[in-house]
């Protein structure tokens, strides 16, 4: 449990430094992420992203525990 814990910890760390690169693909950008701006104002929620992700990671997890 927690060799799962670490990997998925240092999966995290590399989506956080690898994000410029990964915006330039379209990834956080995709139909279905929710952007309103306003003058002083800006909320962004990244569902489709968010969805993305998740399938991703849970395939990943399911190989690796199979």
């Amino acid at each position: 449990m927690s060799r799962t814990l670490i990997i998925i910890g240092l999966s995290i760390v590399a989506v956080g430094l690898l994000w410029p690169w990964v915006t330039r693909i379209g990834l956080g950008r995709l139909p279905g992420d929710i952007v309103i701006e306003r003058e002083n104002f800006r909320l962004y929620v990244p569902i489709t992203t968010g969805i993305l992700i998740s399938v991703v990671l849970s395939a990943i997890l399911w190989l690796i525990n199979r």
